[in-house]
């Protein structure tokens, strides 16, 4: 059998994958063969739900195949959660699982389960192995499938009898490229005809944009377009959110008043995205925008919204094609796309003016601990977000601004709690030579505990910054709302973090003000530079509720 697994551990390797993750399993497997071999990187976790996450936070980061291993029963249902998200920020995550002996398929095999129909609203294939001679070629077409088209998750089970018999022998070697296309030229024309007929001109980035490198050809056509650019959470670092034309998050995160300005779009140019609710909050105006839709998989077009224009390849070598093509057209309308330009520019200053200096702690223990957070760790760091109700506030440009060299890991539209911490595990694996740093509610890291114990195990040196509001925020303030009772929402029993990093090895602070603050994310830095757990909670005040919150669902007040 570990023969089998060493040939597994080995295509995987040559394919590309540089880490597995899993839990150990009963029988020595592929973390098994991984950790003999030295690559991929072995990363031993406690649950399996934690293991998924952290393939999702190495391949976004990383931008490389990530492989979970797993087994048949109750691991591959457990890892479902992870590989939601996984399949909605479409990471390229490769499961490499087991199946029950034959002999015990629909006669109550311990730990049979349907696993191919458990993948399936999840997984871009599933793959099953009962021949040697598939073993291989499954292997690298799952990895060739996660990475091309819209990258996502795929599935190879592996069933027990391949396992006892003779490794098979060794098969194509090399890594799975990535398959870079560009649209129909004809199609490009007429994008770049619409675009030049545009007054009020947004170019909209998702994670597609992210995972293509298609950051500088999307600033250098909006430049020459005219065209603000906004993110979707997925997109977030694909541009640096210091350029005079980075305007932030679009939908729920985005910071007033530049809703103004998406109220007024007349032609978008959506990148890499499949144009999410979050990313359509509060846009009521968007039905009637001219859309120019950018993306590698057709799936994606005309789901919320028809496109006037689809095109069809990869967004970098797009984006290329569209600036060379729009370049003969700039001048027409050139005079109301400045108009334009400058009226988002003045409203850009006002959000500016209004967040980008951190108000005293006292104030916003939230939004000062950002400010802090991106005082102490500058640009260069690894940011992991969740989505609890005071953290919110971190997706809110300039509250909290991503610089050109920060790698940004958020959990995709299925939000689960308790992403955050486990992502982050991967994500330093991926970059160990950078900081990283999770910004979390409480409820949250409390479901994040194995992963906690994992990093201090591994010495991964995260910096957990956590805003304890002793409950479930979210919630609690949406039935404040609507005058709800919240006791549920409340925590009663309160977890003793500084017992608990102490017990892992790591730093604890609970700063009160502003110079604690900067002192406990500094020592915060330091520990986790020597590969020491630091978390650093933060207690908010109740009525910090962000922004976008705020106007979409409450009194913007």
């Amino acid at each position: 059998m570990s023969e089998v697994w060493d040939v597994v551990a080995a295509t995987l390797d040559e394919a590309g994958c540089d880490v597995v993750v899993g839990l150990p399993s009963d029988e020595p497997g592929l973390l098994d063969a991984a950790q003999r071999r030295s690559a991929p990187a072995a990363v031993a976790v406690r649950d399996q739900r934690a293991g998924a996450c952290a393939a999702v936070g190495h391949a976004v980061v990383s931008g490389r195949p990530a492989v979970l291993a797993l087994t048949s029963g109750p691991p591959f249902p457990n890892a479902l959660t992870g590989l939601l998200e996984g399949a909605s920020l479409c990471a390229p995550v490769v499961v490499v699982t087991t199946r029950v002996p034959a002999s015990g398929l629909g006669r109550g095999g311990f730990q049979e389960v349907d696993q191919a129909a458990l993948a399936h609203p999840i997984a871009k294939a599933h793959l099953l192995v009962d021949d040697p001679g598939r073993l291989i070629w499954a292997l690298r077409r799952a990895v060739h499938l996660s990475v091309n088209g819209r990258q996502g998750v795929t599935v190879v089970e592996i069933a027990d009898e391949v396992l006892r018999r003779p490794a098979p022998r060794h098969g194509p070697s090399g890594p799975v490229r990535r398959l870079r296309a560009s649209p129909h030229a004809p199609d490009v024309e007429r994008a770049a005809e619409l675009m030049a007929g545009a007054r009020r001109p947004l170019v909209l980035l998702g994670g597609g944009a992210r995972a293509a490198g298609a950051g500088r050809a999307a600033l250098t056509l909006a430049e020459r377009w005219r065209a603000p650019v906004m993110t979707t959470a997925a997109g977030r670092g694909v541009i640096d959110e210091g350029h005079p034309l980075a305007v932030g998050l679009a939908g729920l995160y985005l910071t007033p008043p530049l809703h103004q300005a998406t109220g007024e779009v007349d032609v978008l140019l959506a990148v890499g995205t499949r144009l999410e609710e979050t990313a359509r909050m509060g846009w009521p105006e968007l039905d009637a925008v001219r859309l120019v839709h950018v993306d590698c998989d057709p799936e994606a077009f005309g789901v919320p919204l028809e496109p006037v224009q689809a095109l069809l390849g990869d967004a970098a070598l797009t984006l290329a094609a569209l600036d060379e093509r729009f370049a003969t057209r700039a001048d027409r309308n050139a005079g109301n796309r400045a108009k334009w330009l400058d009226h988002v520019a003045r409203l850009r200053q006002a959000a500016l003016d209004d967040h980008a200096t951190p108000p005293p702690f006292e104030q916003s223990p939230v939004r000062a601990t950002l400010g802090a957070v991106a005082e102490v760790f500058g640009d260069g760091a690894v940011l992991v977000q969740e989505n609890g109700l005071n953290d919110l506030w971190s997706y809110h440009w300039p509250v909290l601004s991503v610089g050109a060299r920060t790698s940004v890991v958020v959990p995709g539209e299925q939000t689960m709690m308790g992403f955050g911490v486990a992502a982050a595990l991967g994500a330093a694996v991926a970059e160990p030579d950078r900081p990283t740093v999770v910004l979390c509610g409480d409820g949250a890291v409390t479901m994040s505990l194995p992963a906690l114990a994992t990093a201090a195990e591994l010495r991964l040196g995260l910096v957990v910054v956590v805003f304890d509001n002793a409950g479930h925020g979210w919630p609690r303030w949406l039935r404040a709302q609507e005058g709800a009772p919240d006791e549920l929402t409340r925590f009663n029993a309160v977890l003793p973090w500084d017992a608990i990093t102490a017990g892992l090895g790591g730093t604890y602070a609970a700063p009160a003000d502003d110079t604690g603050l900067r002192a406990a994310l500094r020592d915060a830095r330091q520990a986790a530079a020597g590969g020491r757990l630091a978390v650093v909670t933060v207690r908010p005040r109740e009525d910090d509720v962000p922004v976008g919150v705020r106007r979409l669902f409450g009194s913007p007040s």
